[in-house]
């Protein structure tokens, strides 16, 4: 059995944790070969892989990004060209399955090549948490501590001078990594994309801190916008599966809330900072566990799933019911319940401060 391995879309912390274990998993169940395919479904295209054996993989566990490489340009979807090419790819390597490492374009993928008979294991990564049917994908845990440790250090020089201090997420069009870090960090405000903010209830909250304590920290997700008002789009990305490229609210959101307010009022962009580095050990264990049971699921032959964390427990599901879906914030979260209750305003309404 020869199995191919690939990572698409953006990076993340841990992803090598996958292709270790996935590897290692698949070698000691065998006999299998492993074959890294490289640069996501690009590198299918093209027809870049090598071969991936027990030494290739070990030593990796903590290190961040993916020694595959990964793309989110190159879908085998974009033209008849594109996926012949891939398939012939396929067919050269002699794989009997890939295991696709990726979010919900990933898996949209490698469930429209199935119809075309090649077999697939998903393995759910984003640090955006938002892939339809998983509690947790990998790489989140890491981008929350990443943001939480930002939003504590904004904290003590908003202190300082008497500022707002403004700290945008990622997160595309789900909040999961704002919350979270927001809540973990003490945020004064969390703006979510599932909940449209009202500025003047924003500035409410910082006007009732400057008469107390000086200081707000507000931590905004990428996709959250006013009430009434569209998203806030950094650019757009020409031959890329997802081209729109969210970023800016925390700037927009300075500028809205500065006329309104004494204190000066400053904005950080987070970016790829959230995405890189050594993943946390929660992250390196979750990956491992992917990985591992992607390897099984391939042994026994059962294609067209993904791995899942529901309910506590390691998983699977259909690909078919994640491909083109985001899992977003409800409305009765409890984590969103408990960030009311404490007083954390979400901009729907000024709450305590």
């Amino acid at each position: 059995m020869r199995v191919g391995v690939l990572t698409g879309g953006g990076d993340c912390a841990g992803l090598n944790a996958v292709i270790r274990a996935v590897t290692k998993s698949l070698i000691h169940h065998g006999p299998a070969e492993v074959w890294g395919i490289e640069d996501g479904f690009e590198g299918l295209i093209e027809g870049r892989g090598r071969p991936l054996g027990w030494e290739a993989v070990s030593g990796i566990i903590a290190t961040g990004g993916t020694i595959l490489g990964t793309s989110n340009r190159g879908s085998p979807l974009a033209s008849e060209q594109a996926m012949s090419r891939a398939l012939e790819h396929a067919r050269t390597w002699r794989l009997d399955a890939i295991v696709a490492i990726g979010g919900d374009g990933t898996m949209s993928i490698a469930h429209a090549m199935a119809a075309h008979g090649l077999a697939f294991v998903g393995v759910p990564k984003t640090i955006d948490n938002d892939i339809e049917g998983c509690e947790r994908s990998f790489g989140f845990d890491t981008a929350v501590s990443i943001v939480t440790e930002a939003l504590e250090r904004v904290q003590t020089t908003g202190q300082s001078h008497g500022r707002v201090m403004i700290v945008e997420t990622m997160g595309r069009y789900a909040g999961w990594i704002a919350l979270e870090a927001g809540v973990a960090a003490a945020a004064d405000v969390i703006l979510l994309p599932e909940i449209e903010y009202d500025v003047e209830a924003v500035a409410e909250v910082c006007r009732q801190r400057e008469g107390r304590q000086r200081y707000t920290v507000i931590c905004v997700a990428e996709g959250a916008r006013a009430r009434g008002a569209g998203y806030t789009v950094e650019r757009r990305v020409a031959g890329a599966d997802d081209p729109i490229r969210l970023g800016g609210i925390a700037h927009v959101l300075r500028e809205q809330l500065q006329p309104l307010l004494d204190s000066e009022v400053r904005s950080t962009v987070l970016g790829h900072v959230q995405r890189g580095g050594s993943p946390t050990p929660f992250d390196r264990v979750l990956a491992t566990q992917y990985g591992h049971h992607a390897a099984q699921l391939v042994l026994q032959g059962a294609f067209g799933r993904m791995v899942t964390l529901q309910q506590g427990r390691i998983a699977s599901i259909p690909i078919e019911d994640v491909a083109g879906r985001n899992r977003r914030v409800p409305a009765d979260h409890p984590l969103l319940v408990c960030a009311r209750e404490i007083g954390v305003c979400l901009g729907e309404g000024a709450g305590p401060g």
